[in-house]
């Protein structure tokens, strides 16, 4: 699999729609939902915590949204353009 960022695979990253996405693995526990909710968005790393995927522009923001809102410990961060949090809340 290839990563969005191979230097920082767990974000942040600007996606197409100006989102900023990142996992805090300070947080993230790898129960990985979000991997199942948004496979293009989301795979576990070598160290079993999210990772953003280069494709995670073929998910759209619905689901990368609700793949974020699975997490059980709310460690996939959502900004918009202007760099408001959209999630978590």
């Amino acid at each position: 699999m290839e990563w969005k960022d191979t230097m920082k695979p767990a974000g942040p990253v600007t996606l197409n729609n100006g989102w900023t996405l990142e996992v805090n693995h300070g947080v993230c526990i790898g129960a990985a939902p979000c991997t199942a909710m948004a496979p293009n968005t989301f795979a576990l790393d070598d160290d079993a915590k999210a990772a953003i995927l280069a494709t995670v522009d073929q998910d759209d923001q619905e689901t990368i949204l609700n793949a974020a809102r699975s997490c059980p410990v709310a460690a996939i961060i959502i900004k918009d353009a202007e760099g408001n949090v959209i999630f978590p809340a």
